[in-house]
Protein backbone atom coordinates (compact mmCIF):
# COMPACT_ATOMS: atom_id res chain seq x y z
CA UNK A 1 0.00 0.00 0.00
CA UNK A 2 1.33 3.27 -0.63
CA UNK A 3 0.27 6.87 0.36
CA UNK A 4 0.51 9.91 -1.10
CA UNK A 5 1.93 12.47 1.38
CA UNK A 6 2.48 16.31 1.68
CA UNK A 7 4.67 17.91 -0.45
CA UNK A 8 43.40 13.98 15.13
CA UNK A 9 46.73 15.22 17.30
CA UNK A 10 49.38 12.64 16.75
CA UNK A 11 49.32 13.01 12.78
CA UNK A 12 49.88 17.02 13.09
CA UNK A 13 53.06 16.51 15.57
CA UNK A 14 54.68 13.98 12.52
CA UNK A 15 53.48 16.71 9.76
CA UNK A 16 55.61 19.21 11.53
CA UNK A 17 58.41 17.05 13.08
CA UNK A 18 59.50 16.17 9.74
CA UNK A 19 59.52 19.26 7.82
CA UNK A 20 61.61 20.81 10.34
CA UNK A 21 64.02 18.03 10.09
CA UNK A 22 65.06 18.16 6.80
CA UNK A 23 65.01 21.74 6.89
CA UNK A 24 67.58 21.55 9.61
CA UNK A 25 69.12 18.97 7.34
CA UNK A 26 69.72 21.14 4.58
CA UNK A 27 70.83 24.13 6.49
CA UNK A 28 73.58 21.63 7.88
CA UNK A 29 74.41 19.98 4.25
CA UNK A 30 75.02 23.88 3.02
CA UNK A 31 76.95 25.18 5.67
CA UNK A 32 79.53 21.97 4.74
CA UNK A 33 79.53 22.72 0.98
CA UNK A 34 80.11 26.53 1.61
CA UNK A 35 82.77 25.62 3.88
CA UNK A 36 84.36 22.59 1.42
CA UNK A 37 84.19 25.46 -1.36
CA UNK A 38 86.16 27.65 1.27
CA UNK A 39 88.56 25.29 1.82
CA UNK A 40 89.01 24.39 -2.00
CA UNK A 41 89.51 28.07 -2.92
CA UNK A 42 92.29 27.82 -0.52
CA UNK A 43 94.02 25.48 -1.25
CA UNK A 44 94.35 25.60 -4.75
CA UNK A 45 97.14 25.92 -7.02
CA UNK A 46 97.50 29.59 -6.94
CA UNK A 47 99.66 28.94 -10.64
CA UNK A 48 96.43 27.12 -12.15
CA UNK A 49 93.65 28.68 -10.30
CA UNK A 50 90.00 27.15 -10.33
CA UNK A 51 88.03 28.83 -13.16
CA UNK A 52 85.43 31.09 -11.51
CA UNK A 53 82.77 29.70 -13.66
CA UNK A 54 83.30 26.29 -11.87
CA UNK A 55 82.20 27.95 -8.28
CA UNK A 56 79.19 29.32 -10.21
CA UNK A 57 78.61 25.75 -11.21
CA UNK A 58 78.94 24.06 -8.33
CA UNK A 59 77.23 26.67 -6.18
CA UNK A 60 73.83 26.16 -8.64
CA UNK A 61 73.72 22.68 -8.36
CA UNK A 62 73.71 22.50 -4.56
CA UNK A 63 71.21 25.30 -4.83
CA UNK A 64 68.89 23.15 -7.20
CA UNK A 65 69.26 20.24 -4.94
CA UNK A 66 68.04 22.46 -2.29
CA UNK A 67 64.96 23.67 -3.73
CA UNK A 68 64.16 20.16 -4.76
CA UNK A 69 64.66 19.27 -1.07
CA UNK A 70 61.83 21.74 -0.23
CA UNK A 71 59.44 21.33 -2.71
CA UNK A 72 59.42 17.71 -1.93
CA UNK A 73 58.69 18.59 1.93
CA UNK A 74 55.91 21.16 0.76
CA UNK A 75 54.12 17.99 -1.50
CA UNK A 76 54.03 15.79 1.49
CA UNK A 77 52.56 18.22 3.72
CA UNK A 78 49.86 18.71 1.17
CA UNK A 79 49.35 14.82 0.69
CA UNK A 80 49.40 14.33 4.62
CA UNK A 81 46.71 17.64 4.37
CA UNK A 82 44.53 16.27 1.58
CA UNK A 83 44.59 12.66 3.59
CA UNK A 84 43.40 14.16 6.83
CA UNK A 85 40.64 16.20 4.96
CA UNK A 86 39.80 13.10 3.20
CA UNK A 87 39.29 11.03 6.77
CA UNK A 88 37.16 13.86 7.78
CA UNK A 89 35.11 13.62 5.45
CA UNK A 90 34.35 9.90 4.96
CA UNK A 91 34.08 10.64 9.27
CA UNK A 92 31.10 12.91 8.44
CA UNK A 93 29.24 10.62 6.27
CA UNK A 94 28.82 7.58 8.46
CA UNK A 95 25.56 7.54 10.10
CA UNK A 96 23.64 9.97 8.00
CA UNK A 97 20.45 8.96 5.85
CA UNK A 98 21.25 10.07 2.07
CA UNK A 99 18.65 10.38 -0.05
CA UNK A 100 19.48 8.16 -3.68
CA UNK A 101 17.79 6.16 -5.89
CA UNK A 102 19.32 3.14 -4.83
CA UNK A 103 17.70 0.26 -3.41
CA UNK A 104 16.53 1.03 0.48
CA UNK A 105 16.29 -1.34 3.19
CA UNK A 106 12.66 -2.15 4.56
CA UNK A 107 12.83 -2.83 8.29
CA UNK A 108 8.78 -3.36 9.00
CA UNK A 109 8.28 0.80 8.90
CA UNK A 110 6.93 2.54 6.48
CA UNK A 111 9.36 3.98 4.29
CA UNK A 112 8.99 7.40 2.68
CA UNK A 113 9.45 7.76 -1.06
CA UNK A 114 10.35 10.50 -3.21
CA UNK A 115 9.70 10.90 -7.45
CA UNK A 116 8.38 13.74 -9.67
CA UNK A 117 5.71 12.31 -12.55
CA UNK A 118 6.85 14.29 -15.88
CA UNK A 119 4.25 17.30 -16.32
CA UNK A 120 2.45 15.72 -19.18
CA UNK A 121 1.59 12.41 -17.41
CA UNK A 122 -2.38 12.33 -16.56
CA UNK A 123 -1.47 9.16 -14.67
CA UNK A 124 1.27 7.61 -12.75
CA UNK A 125 2.01 3.84 -11.07
CA UNK A 126 4.73 3.26 -8.48
CA UNK A 127 6.38 -0.61 -9.25
CA UNK A 128 7.41 -2.41 -6.32
CA UNK A 129 10.46 -4.64 -6.65
CA UNK A 130 12.02 -7.13 -4.09
CA UNK A 131 15.82 -7.52 -4.07
CA UNK A 132 15.38 -10.43 -7.16
CA UNK A 133 13.78 -7.97 -9.88
CA UNK A 134 10.87 -9.45 -9.27
CA UNK A 135 7.54 -6.62 -9.20
CA UNK A 136 5.72 -7.56 -6.05
CA UNK A 137 3.15 -4.39 -6.06
CA UNK A 138 1.83 -1.49 -8.48
CA UNK A 139 -0.16 0.89 -7.31
CA UNK A 140 -1.71 4.37 -8.81
CA UNK A 141 -0.56 7.20 -7.49
CA UNK A 142 -1.64 10.86 -7.97
CA UNK A 143 0.64 12.20 -10.72
CA UNK A 144 0.59 15.54 -9.16
CA UNK A 145 2.39 14.24 -6.01
CA UNK A 146 6.60 13.98 -5.12
CA UNK A 147 6.00 12.10 -1.52
CA UNK A 148 4.51 9.06 -1.05
CA UNK A 149 4.89 6.58 1.94
CA UNK A 150 4.54 2.50 1.13
CA UNK A 151 3.76 0.52 3.93
CA UNK A 152 5.61 -2.54 3.35
CA UNK A 153 2.62 -4.98 1.68
CA UNK A 154 2.06 -6.43 -1.44
CA UNK A 155 -0.80 -5.98 -4.04
CA UNK A 156 -3.08 -7.89 -1.22
CA UNK A 157 -2.20 -6.80 1.52
CA UNK A 158 0.24 -9.20 3.08
CA UNK A 159 3.09 -7.65 5.33
CA UNK A 160 6.31 -7.89 3.21
CA UNK A 161 9.65 -9.61 5.38
CA UNK A 162 12.11 -7.02 6.01
CA UNK A 163 15.02 -7.36 2.96
CA UNK A 164 15.82 -4.54 0.55
CA UNK A 165 13.42 -3.34 -1.77
CA UNK A 166 13.79 -0.77 -5.21
CA UNK A 167 10.79 1.41 -6.76
CA UNK A 168 10.17 2.72 -10.22
CA UNK A 169 7.52 5.86 -11.27
CA UNK A 170 5.29 5.15 -14.33
CA UNK A 171 4.67 8.18 -15.94
CA UNK A 172 1.63 7.91 -18.70
CA UNK A 173 -0.43 9.71 -20.96
CA UNK A 174 -3.52 7.36 -21.71
CA UNK A 175 -2.31 3.99 -22.14
CA UNK A 176 1.26 5.94 -24.00
CA UNK A 177 4.22 5.19 -21.24
CA UNK A 178 6.08 8.34 -21.09
CA UNK A 179 8.76 7.32 -18.50
CA UNK A 180 9.88 4.94 -16.08
CA UNK A 181 12.30 6.94 -13.49
CA UNK A 182 14.29 5.15 -10.17
CA UNK A 183 12.25 6.53 -7.06
CA UNK A 184 14.89 8.00 -4.20
CA UNK A 185 15.08 7.12 -1.12
CA UNK A 186 16.99 7.43 2.25
CA UNK A 187 19.20 5.06 3.32
CA UNK A 188 21.59 5.14 6.22
CA UNK A 189 25.53 5.16 5.51
CA UNK A 190 27.18 2.53 7.01
CA UNK A 191 30.88 3.06 5.60
CA UNK A 192 32.54 5.80 3.10
CA UNK A 193 36.21 5.22 1.31
CA UNK A 194 37.86 7.07 -1.04
CA UNK A 195 37.27 5.38 -4.52
CA UNK A 196 38.54 7.17 -7.86
CA UNK A 197 38.01 10.85 -7.26
CA UNK A 198 34.66 10.42 -5.69
CA UNK A 199 33.68 9.30 -2.16
CA UNK A 200 31.98 6.00 -2.32
CA UNK A 201 29.36 5.15 0.26
CA UNK A 202 28.02 1.91 1.56
CA UNK A 203 24.46 1.92 2.31
CA UNK A 204 22.27 -0.36 4.82
CA UNK A 205 20.84 -2.08 1.83
CA UNK A 206 24.17 -3.19 0.41
CA UNK A 207 24.10 -0.75 -2.11
CA UNK A 208 27.26 1.15 -2.65
CA UNK A 209 26.56 4.77 -4.49
CA UNK A 210 28.81 7.71 -5.20
CA UNK A 211 28.39 10.96 -2.93
CA UNK A 212 26.97 12.65 -6.48
CA UNK A 213 23.96 10.62 -5.96
CA UNK A 214 23.23 12.22 -3.15
CA UNK A 215 20.24 14.60 -3.36
CA UNK A 216 19.74 15.08 0.38
CA UNK A 217 21.37 14.58 3.96
CA UNK A 218 19.69 14.28 7.11
CA UNK A 219 20.80 13.29 10.59
CA UNK A 220 20.84 9.21 11.15
CA UNK A 221 17.70 7.80 13.21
Amino acid sequence: MITPTQSTTPTTTQSQTAPQSMAASVASDFDTFMLLMTTQAQNQDPLEPMDSTEYASQLAQFSMVEQQVQTNDLLSELAMSLGSVNLEELASWVGMDVRTTAAFRFDGEPVTLSAHAVPAADSAIMIIRDSDGAVIDKVSVPPTEAGFVWAGTASDGTPLPAGTYSATLESYDGEELLSAQPVASYNKVVEAQVGDDTVLLTLESGEVVPAGMVTAVRTGG
